[in-house]
């Protein structure tokens, strides 16, 4: 079927015509799938599905040789397959054609015209409630379920499930490739309250290939399992949530996250809570680019609390994780990161991949963060992170490397467009446009609100350090400063930098500068304190 050859409208009159219209559609994205993927041998497609279970499982940042080597040996087989044998247009393609079908119109059309069917008395493995359709396809599994409750319990997914309301629950490979032959899935639901319990890498998985699903409306519950929930491996995975107040409870590698693909999640409309241990929520790993969008709703995120940084060595080496000295990485919320391989000698440091994009964007709402390092508008090693909140009266709390900063060559950008904010942190260090080790970060706060900056057990607020680049920009308002030691300072061949363009500001809570030591930061001062250092207030 040509792209033009048929519309919804003309074929939802009988079973037989929404089924050839239904497949025409699926073959259309398995050509497409099939031309991305016609370099790779079999044993290559096989390798590219199963590895990115241990990928998402096993993945650091950081590894150690001789331990970690073979995990970052294989991680760098998967990316020079990417890299040298998968043609992404094609697969973007694929995902295109999928995606169409949760058009909502062609959606009204289809429940109109299946709305006084009776159910088929058909029958399948894993499947309660009524039945429209049901047909077993080269593609996978092709089902519609009615306007009632329905349960959807599949081992070995499906190729399209198209769910017309009712309060439904899907367990299983939900809109995920269940094998390397199947390699698309697509799953929409138009109505009610609804419950997604994936396995692992099991909704929204594009696992060397697509996997799509579309929730429209309904106050939804999705209790993620590690690689699901928008996340490209190899493929593209997108999790489109319209209406209602939904929860998001991740473990690891879910909501936006990716390792050599496209990983989306859109929330379009509601007072939402996302939850995660992290690698998450936006987040980019080696050749990923990861992505989280909310348009609208008072929502909270949350990221850490599982995986012990390795900083406790050093930092606090006594602490036990109730402490409060005791830090968790995060890497989400915005987070771009390479894997970094240490190690003397070359062949292995040559294992090493350099990050990914990591996307965040609020456009709207009273929004409140809760992250542990590593988070919030962060690149590491080679990899790009931002986090972009348009509109609200919002609350920041992060920890280490948090609020638009970078490391080992990474680039972090943190931008608040607007509201009256707070930022919080708790340390030891960098918050607030921060850059270490050749990498850039940029830090800003738009409008023309009063924001308080409590950080006094943290560094930054325009920061470098060895040759990092740190740039923190407040645009306007009466605002409060209460940081440790930053504020426009570079060392080591760094620039830091800060602006504080309008209004009459609080630097009270700033540690006062010993007698001949570094200048004090005061309202409508400008400040160079040596060649990396500025300071302006204006």
């Amino acid at each position: 079927m040509s792209d033009t050859a048929s519309s919804p409208h003309d074929i939802t009159s009988s079973t037989e015509d929404l089924l050839t219209f239904l497949t025409d559609v699926l073959e259309q994205a398995y050509q497409d799938r099939e031309h991305a993927l016609r370099h790779l041998s079999p044993q290559d497609r096989d390798f590219l599905f199963t590895q990115a279970r241990p990928l998402v499982e096993h993945f650091i940042p950081q590894v150690a040789p001789p331990a970690q080597l073979s995990e970052a040996e294989a991680a760098a087989r998967y990316a020079t397959l990417l890299m040298q044998q998968v043609d992404y247009a094609s697969l973007i393609s694929a995902a295109q054609r999928l995606a169409r079908l949760g058009n909502r119109k062609f959606l009204q059309q289809l429940d109109i015209a299946l709305h006084n069917r009776k159910p088929i008395g058909q029958t399948v493995p894993g499947i309660t409630g009524d039945l429209l359709l049901a047909q077993q396809t080269s593609y996978g599994l092709v089902v519609v379920g009615g306007h009632g409750p329905n349960t959807y319990d599949l081992e070995k997914g499906a190729a399209l499930i198209i769910d017309l309301g009712g309060n439904d629950t899907y367990r299983g490979t939900i809109g995920a490739s269940p094998n390397s032959d199947l390699g698309n899935s697509v799953v929409i639901d138009l109505s009610g309250n609804d419950t997604y319990q994936p396995a692992p890498l099991g909704l929204a998985t594009g696992r060397a290939g697509i996997g799509i699903v579309i929730d429209h409306s309904g106050d939804d519950t999705y209790r993620l399992a590690p690689g699901s929930g928008g996340v490209g491996l190899a493929g593209l995975g997108i999790l489109y949530d319209g209406e209602g107040q939904d929860i998001y409870e991740g473990n690891r590698f879910t909501q936006g996250a990716a390792f050599g693909g496209f990983g989306l999640l859109v929330d379009r409309a509601g007072d939402d809570r996302y939850t995660s241990f992290g690698y998450a929520l936006g987040f980019g790993a080696p050749l990923g680019v990861g992505a989280l969008i909310d348009v609208s709703g008072n929502d909270f995120y949350e990221c850490g609390g599982r995986y012990p940084s390795a900083y406790n060595e050093t930092d606090a080496p006594n602490a036990h994780p109730q402490d409060p000295a005791f830090q968790y990485d995060c890497f989400g919320l915005g987070t771009g990161s390479g894997l970094r391989v240490f190690s003397k000698q070359p062949a292995q440091r040559a294992q090493s991949l350099a990050g990914g994009w990591g996307l965040f964007v609020d456009l709207d709402g009273r929004d409140r963060y809760r992250s542990a390092n590593f988070s919030q508008g962060h690149g590491y090693f080679f990899g790009l992170g931002v986090k972009l909140d348009l509109n609200g009266d919002d609350e920041h709390q992060a920890a280490r490397y948090g609020h638009g900063t970078a490391a080992h060559f990474g680039v972090g950008l943190n931008i608040d467009y607007q509201g009256k904010d707070r930022y919080g942190s708790k340390g030891p260090f960098y918050n607030g446009g921060a850059a270490w080790d050749g990498s850039v970060a940029l830090a800003v706060d738009g409008g023309p609100d009063s924001d308080f900056y409590d950080l006094p057990a943290s560094t930054g607020l325009g920061m470098g350090d060895l040759g990092g680049w740190g740039l923190f920009i407040e645009e306007g308002g009466a605002d409060q400063y209460a940081v440790s030691r930053g504020l426009g300072q570079g060392a080591e061949h760094s620039i830091g930098a800060f602006f504080d363009l309008e209004g009459r500001d609080d630097y009270s809570s700033v540690p006062p500068s010993a007698k001949g030591a570094r200048p004090e930061r005061l309202n409508r001062k400008t400040l160079i304190e040596n060649p990396g250092s500025l300071f302006i207030d204006r």
